[in-house]
């Protein structure tokens, strides 16, 4: 067998890992960076479950009351009290922001540079919109309703310290994808992957719908529950 192998000029042993590494093989037909973006979301995942399930854990265990989401998350508009509305907007924009991520993917694909670049600078601009409307709610709590990580006039101390954790960790997500997508745009509007091709849009695509998602458990698990 190794005979053959000298033969047909594939060495063995140490030396044609060393050769098989270096050229680049892959056994499927998947580029590596999107393999590594995959394999990266996927260990977000379990760190997003981890999250999420202590949190269900801590709010079930809590001998305290916990505090209604109708009375914290509301904002008074023209004189009303109105429940979840800035929640619901953060929603909508982080929503927006996945429909034209995709359609950056697309027209990516079809080389067309002007409106991939458009459309990657609006969803960078969505996701920062989403970071100011959730510095503005943390203000808010931190500043007007007196919740700190530590404690909580409203309830169960627990929430502050879960809260803060859980969406300022996906923030933290979000404010790296408005860096990563402004970097990936300024790239294709100078024409960087012409030649290449367009995949690292939807590489960059893979991680914007991922952070997008998450959003979904944090405002079912958080804001609904």
């Amino acid at each position: 067998m190794s005979e053959t192998a000298a033969i047909q000029g594939n060495p063995e042993g140490v030396e044609g890992l060393v050769e098989d590494w270096a050229s680049d093989k892959q056994t499927y037909n998947v580029p590596w960076g999107k393999a590594m973006m995959w394999i990266f979301l996927v260990s977000d995942t379990f760190i997003f479950t981890c999250f999420l399930t202590g949190y269900l854990n801590v709010r079930l265990t809590t001998t305290e009351p916990w505090p209604l989401q109708t009375e914290i998350f509301a904002l008074t508009l023209f004189g009303q009290s109105i429940p979840l509305v800035l929640i619901a907007i953060m929603t909508f924009i982080l929503i927006t922001s996945s429909g034209s991520m995709a359609l950056a993917v697309n027209f990516g694909y079809r080389r067309d540079k002007q409106k991939t670049f458009w459309l990657m600078v609006i969803t960078a601009v969505l996701g920062a919109s989403f970071v100011g409307m959730q510095a503005f709610e943390w203000t808010k709590l931190i500043v007007d309703e007196g919740i700190r990580p530590w404690g909580n006039p409203y309830g169960a101390a627990q929430f502050g310290s879960v809260f803060f954790m859980v969406t300022g960790f996906h923030g933290l997500h979000v404010t790296g994808g408005v860096i990563y997508l402004l970097i990936v745009a300024n790239k294709v509007r100078k024409g960087h992957y012409d030649k290449k091709g367009y995949e690292i849009v939807e590489i960059a695509g893979l991680y914007w719908h991922f952070v997008d998602l998450v959003w979904v458990f944090i405002f079912a698990f958080f804001y609904l529950l």
